[in-house]
């Protein structure tokens, strides 16, 4: 089937569903078989997400998307509305390119897991937040999240070695804002998680402050090259240590 057949057949799901939602005369259609009515109708609009998805008719999908999500909202089920909120996060990032309403679906469906109680999958999207809040320098909300989402993990055994890095994340959000509020959050980190102090990730924090305090690009360049012969650094460590080192006067701004 091509984009022009997905697309009417997304059209005709989305008139059934709606045909069903106004028979119940609400979204919560009452007592009975209203609620199934009701949950037939959300199914409805998910399949003609994926058909307007297929059909790379992207608003279209979130417009279903966010119909289901209310009236799954409405009926209780804040897991599959989180489940949803993601799926619309996911658009936002990679096809419409629009970070901030990426950012507040992840907000929603970490508010709705936390209500729920699912802990892991509220932290998954809300370091998505934090990463993002990062990039639009929004550094204090990242900080908060880093700090909160590592606090919750350095507890448990299965996660713990996953709080090193958040903290790292954090020192470098708290570096690119101010020097000594990052020496000042790694002492903090330091004791409230006693094994980040023997981390790579802490010896890197305490290398590059020392080099940014001389002013030394050559220092900063060398210990961060060192650091990555062994645990590669991604995009978005590269991006904020980059803008760390703009801070060092006469820099040339990159990492070579």
């Amino acid at each position: 089937m091509d984009n022009s057949g997905k697309e009417k057949e997304a059209i005709q799901l989305m008139a059934e569903a709606d045909k069903k939602v106004n028979k119940t005369g609400s979204f919560l259609g009452g007592i009975g078989g209203g609620n199934h009515k009701i949950e037939e109708a959300c199914e409805m609009y998910c399949r003609a997400a994926n058909m307007f998805k297929m059909a790379k008719n992207w608003n279209e999908a979130i417009n279903c998307l966010n119909t289901a999500i209310d009236i799954y909202t409405d009926m209780g089920r804040f897991t599959i509305a989180a489940k949803h909120h993601i799926t619309c996060a996911e658009v936002y990032e990679s096809e419409l390119v629009d970070i901030e309403k990426a950012i507040a679906h992840y907000e929603q469906a970490a508010d709705y897991y936390k209500g729920e109680e699912s802990i892991s999958s509220a932290n998954k999207c809300l370091l998505k937040v934090a990463a993002y809040s990062a990039q639009m320098e929004q550094y204090a909300k990242s900080i908060e999240i880093y700090e909160q989402v590592g606090s919750n993990t350095m507890d448990n055994p299965l996660l713990k070695y996953c709080a090193k890095e958040y903290f790292f994340k954090a020192s470098l959000c708290h570096f690119i804002v101010d020097e000594l509020n990052a020496k000042l959050a790694v002492e903090k980190y330091e004791e409230m998680f006693p094994a980040f102090s023997d981390s790579r990730e802490c010896k890197l924090v305490k290398k590059l402050l020392d080099a940014h305090e001389e002013q030394n690009s050559e220092a900063f360049t060398e210990a961060v090259k060192e650091f990555d012969t062994i645990s590669r650094l991604d995009q978005w460590l590269t991006t904020m240590l980059l803008r760390i080192k703009k801070t060092i006067q006469g820099d040339e701004g990159d990492l070579k």
